[in-house]
């Protein structure tokens, strides 16, 4: 899918990051129509929520199965294979050579699309550092956008300030998802690479994700729908 045939209203992947099964099913039920695409972690993942992938995607929804693998490549692999099976959309695996390269073997024919997780939202280059990289947060990125195109992986994870160099590296062959996305006025929280959904839209990103700040909102409906024309409004200019 070029993003040209991206509906606005699938750009939005609302973050189900809750305790639990119940909490994310009332979630999804107060949002109602007006999301389409939902996001699955560590936290709800590991509350039973695995199950709710195929729930969602018998409902006609789409799920971002954010696992983050990170193994061998044959345990990458099966493990892809497995989440092939449940119904998700997407699901991502660190930026590691080996990692992609079993991710992508895992996926076969399946429909399910393979995003590579670059440098995580709450990293800047002093985290990096410290974590025993020589690069800065930009040049990893770009080096592991790089590897992940010539890998065959279908899209990549990063925050919205590395999405323009992004697409001019991958082009629109890949699909660009962005977390650290905050609307105005909202908490930042541990997010160090931030932008606001429009500015994210307009820089070049296919698909936002958004958590906190619509499961924490007073109206998480009407946030969504304010973010979801937020984004057709970026698309129009």
């Amino acid at each position: 899918m070029t993003p040209a045939e991206i509906a606005p209203k699938d750009r939005l992947i609302v973050a189900l990051d809750l305790p639990s099964v119940d909490a994310a099913e009332a979630m999804i039920a107060r949002l109602g129509d007006s999301v389409t695409f939902y996001k699955i972690g560590y936290q709800l993942a590991y509350a039973g929520g695995l199950p709710l992938i195929g729930k969602l995607a018998d409902k006609g929804k789409k799920v971002f199965a954010d696992l983050k693998m990170h193994d061998i490549g044959n345990t990458v692999t099966r493990g892809v294979e497995s989440v092939a099976r449940l119904g998700a959309t997407f699901v991502t695996v660190h930026a590691y050579p080996q990692t992609m390269k079993g991710a992508v073997e895992g996926r076969g024919s399946a429909s399910l699309k393979i995003l590579a997780v670059t440098v995580l939202t709450s990293y800047n280059d002093d985290d990096l550092h410290a974590a025993g990289y020589r690069l800065s947060v930009s040049e990893l990125v770009e080096a592991r956008a790089q590897q992940a195109q010539v890998l065959g992986v279908d899209g990549l994870v990063s925050s919205p300030e590395e999405v323009g160099a992004l697409r001019k590296i991958v082009g629109h062959q890949m699909s660009l998802v962005t977390p650290g996305i905050r609307p105005a006025g909202s908490a930042t929280g541990d997010q160090k690479r931030i932008m606001t959904p429009g500015r994210a839209i307009a820089a070049g990103a296919d698909y936002l994700v958004v958590g906190r700040p619509v499961v924490e909102a007073a109206d998480p409906k009407a946030l969504a729908e304010a973010i979801q024309a937020e984004i057709a409004q970026a698309l129009g200019a």
